[in-house]
């Protein structure tokens, strides 16, 4: 049976009202990275009975599929039906329908997080250096920390000299250990932008004592500034608090329009099944391993907020994060709201049965079907990351045009 069709401005207006919606791009995250609506999630076809489940957890959410001329909707159509999907609807025209009302296309993966990370800098003016300068200063053995805040893997594969791995949303758990002289320097970084520019505005916000600035682009402004990377490192943050830590994170949570559940709270929330929750715990995978709530995902929240359209493929949803120790999902929910999430934080909960198991997760695709990011791996391929930083760039004046994201900055 076909699905019926839905027109790109009746769901731009979904978009508009932050109503519930599913936009899925059916192609492979490669082609999906050529070009894509701001808030539309890729689940390729074929993973739809590995991802499904897991990204749309609501059977009877509204979901529109679309792909670019491919012939992948009524496939997709007949898949997410078999497993239960009671409201599927197809983008009448597709891709080209979209682009031809004149709507913006956005490229790469994860984008509305990047815009959002260049939306942040433009308003708080998130102060960085240049790459030159923090290798100026690692020379002289100035007293400064550089913090990198991404997945730890990538790290290991490569970083800058001397740092220390700090991902994401630990970093204002355990700033006040890696540096606790409030006189140290703080520099963050990633890979490229977006992720050094909400880690920093992460400490500021948290009310640090220290300077605080991200590096420039990350490690692709250091390798195109012919910097030399480490390669195998192993140095990890522990945890240490700096003052008033918790307490400013809460308040940065406020701030953000964030709100507090207790767990019967949250289980009210829960059953409300005209809504679609997801439920998230942010802290390391191996404190989740020891023992997490029934019910919550993991999901790291510096990744979560870098990804939150591949955790969340559900436009105008809610989200509920746990953490033990609070800072954590306070830090992560602040960012999200500010993404236009309706979001909450568990309080406690810890004191009940816990469940012990390792984090799930999802098989990876074919390394053939994914977008190859151009900081990826060791190998330097300037042309490719200086297009990456172009693009970056222009993503705040992107979002002007689109006029639907709904992003406020505190």
């Amino acid at each position: 049976m076909t699905a019926p069709s839905v027109t790109p401005s009746q769901v731009r207006c979904t978009l508009l009202l932050r109503d519930e919606i599913a936009l899925l791009d059916l192609r492979h995250e490669a082609a999906h990275a050529t070009g894509h609506p701001l808030f539309a999630a890729n689940m390729a076809v074929d993973r739809i009975a590995l991802e499904a489940e897991a990204r749309l957890p609501r059977k009877n959410v509204p979901i529109v599929v679309y792909d670019a001329g491919e012939g992948l909707v009524p496939v997709a159509t007949d898949r997410l039906r078999a497993l239960g999907y009671t409201d599927v609807r197809q983008l009448d025209g597709g891709l080209q329908a979209w682009r031809m009302a004149g709507y913006e296309l956005f490229q790469d993966v994860n984008s509305y997080a990047k815009a959002f990370g260049e939306l942040v800098e433009s308003r708080r003016h998130t102060p960085s250096l240049p790459a030159d300068e923090v290798a100026r200063l690692i020379a002289s053995e100035a007293n400064i920390r550089v913090l990198d805040v991404r997945r730890f893997d990538e790290y290991a594969t490569m970083n800058i000299p001397g740092s220390v791995s700090v991902p994401g949303a630990e970093l204002v758990l355990r700033a006040g250990l890696v540096a606790p002289d409030p006189d140290t320097t703080i520099i963050v970084n990633c890979a490229g932008r977006t992720r050094s520019i909400i880690a920093a505005q992460s400490l500021i916000n948290a009310g640090v004592a220290n300077k605080v600035v991200a590096l420039r682009n990350g490690t692709i402004g250091w390798t195109l500034a012919k910097h030399e990377l480490e390669h195998g490192a192993d140095r990890r943050g522990g945890i240490g608090l700096f003052e008033g830590a918790k307490t400013n994170a809460r308040d940065v949570a406020y701030r953000a329009g964030v709100r507090r559940l207790s767990p019967e709270e949250a289980i009210a929330l829960q059953a409300q099944t005209h809504r679609t929750l997801y439920r998230f715990d942010v802290r390391s995978g191996e404190e989740y391993a020891g023992g997490h709530i029934p019910g919550f995902r993991h999901y790291p929240g510096g990744q979560l907020v870098q990804e939150i359209d591949m955790a969340a493929a559900v436009r105008g949803a809610r989200i509920l994060l746990t953490d033990n120790m609070g800072v954590r999902a306070d830090m992560t929910a602040s960012w999200l709201a500010q993404m236009g999430w309706e979001t909450y934080v568990l309080d406690g909960g810890y004191d009940r049965a816990l469940e012990v198991k390792p984090p799930a997760e999802l098989p990876k695709p074919d390394p053939s079907h994914r977008y190859r990011r151009p900081y990826e791996g060791t190998d330097i391929r300037t042309h490719a990351m200086q297009a990456y930083l172009d693009w970056e760039y222009g993503l705040v004046e992107q979002l002007r045009r689109d006029a639907t994201h709904g992003f406020f900055v505190i």
